[in-house]
């Protein structure tokens, strides 16, 4: 993985986490929800994002997230270097998508005890993750489970067969 953007332990962290809260209080104000998120690409570019959930109807549009898209669209899907600045801790959903666009560094200001009080409660979330892929069956939060169904494999095999592709 790429080494974390040069900021991302600096005073400019602080900086990119102050503009994160601000933007977060600036979206309670326009009916979204209380988070803010910046990612900072390595040649300096600044991309922002509030949470959209209830303003865009997509439980997908968290700040981070929209910020990521931002700065995907811009730069491209792998954002190897890049800091996430969060004006909360970000919930797995966000980390999942930091995870895949490869940022190399996420830091934030509340944390999860601090959003709880608040209402957003990610609890079952982390719980639901700590427990591992055998606890989700019937009668968890959300059952998950493979089916067996033939031909399985076949998008893997065109994808591996297909010269053209786009490695991620």
């Amino acid at each position: 993985m790429a080494e974390p953007h040069p900021n991302a332990q600096s005073a400019d962290a602080q900086t990119y986490l102050q503009r994160a809260i601000d933007l977060a209080v600036a979206n309670v104000a326009d009916g979204g929800g209380p988070f803010g998120a910046i990612v900072v690409v390595p040649d300096g570019r600044v991309f922002e994002g509030q949470n959209r959930v209830t303003r865009d109807n997509d439980p997908t549009a968290h700040a981070e997230v929209v910020a990521i898209r931002r700065a995907a669209a811009v730069v491209g899907f792998d954002l190897s270097g890049a800091a996430l600045y969060a004006s909360c801790e970000p919930c797995p959903l966000c980390l999942a998508a930091a995870l895949w666009a490869r940022v190399a560094s996420v830091r934030f200001a509340a944390d999860r005890q601090d959003a709880a009080a608040a209402g957003f409660d990610d609890a079952l979330f982390y719980e639901y993750f700590d427990a591992g892929k055998d606890a989700h069956g019937e009668g968890s939060l959300m059952p998950v489970a493979r089916s067996a169904v033939a031909g399985r494999e076949r998008p893997f095999e065109a994808w591996n067969a297909f010269e053209g592709r786009t490695e991620y």
